[in-house]
């Protein structure tokens, strides 16, 4: 069991945080090393904090670590408040951003994964699903009316096949959604041309939509 050296007392801890901020290079580097050993005792309790977390322990005692250096380094007594203190807050900071990037890194991880494939052939991921699920009111009510727009836009810029197409790819009007191929399909046309067409289609929409027709 790893055993830690008492904190320095009130007196001696001012004695090495003014020898760390006015002695030689020596005694600074003497100083910071007696304040970093004297206050590791302090890391310890701290990451007992995030002992249920799934962080090895002594992974998190290192990065308490570097927050008690940090603190050493950059502590001004002039302020008033204890070393100790200043230093739980560092110690503290440096673990929490640990974990955090540790969650944002699983998070994207698990967002970003494939889950399976759309009736394309693309990769859906959880992201996916979960954006479309987390619409708020506002989004809803624009997506309506945004919606409202683009049939009509499609009645009155869209010829021939591209309204039959886009009515098609994307299920408007009723009609059953369905994919590239199976709109070639029943066309009598190849898919790729399907694609060009409707490409084509969805820019004369978008130049709509950006020129704000009303």
């Amino acid at each position: 069991m790893q055993t830690f050296q008492q904190p320095l007392c009130e007196t001696k801890e001012a004695y090495y945080i003014d020898m760390l901020k006015n002695g030689t290079e020596e005694e600074k580097q003497q100083a910071r090393q007696i304040l970093i050993e004297r206050n590791l005792r302090l890391v310890a309790h701290i990451v007992k904090k995030y002992q249920n977390v799934e962080e090895d322990m002594q992974d998190l005692i290192s990065i308490g670590t570097i927050g008690l250096i940090k603190a050493v380094n950059t502590f001004d007594g002039s302020k008033g408040s204890r070393l100790a203190t200043y230093a739980a807050r560092c110690i503290d900071n440096e673990l929490l951003m640990l974990l955090r990037a540790r969650k944002k890194i699983s998070k994207e991880i698990s967002l970003y994964e494939p889950l399976g494939m759309d009736k394309e052939g693309n990769a859906i991921s959880l992201l996916d699903v979960t954006e479309s699920q987390q619409l708020d009111v506002v989004e809803q009510m624009s997506m309506r009316e945004d919606l409202r727009k683009l049939k009509r836009y499609v009645d009155e810029i869209l010829v021939g096949r591209e309204k039959e197409i886009i009515l098609m790819r994307y299920g408007l009007c009723g009609r059953k959604e369905m994919t590239q191929r199976e709109i070639g399909d029943l066309l009598g046309i190849s898919r790729s041309y399907v694609s060009r067409i409707e490409k084509k289609a969805l820019a004369k929409l978008r130049n709509a939509f950006e020129e704000k027709r009303v």
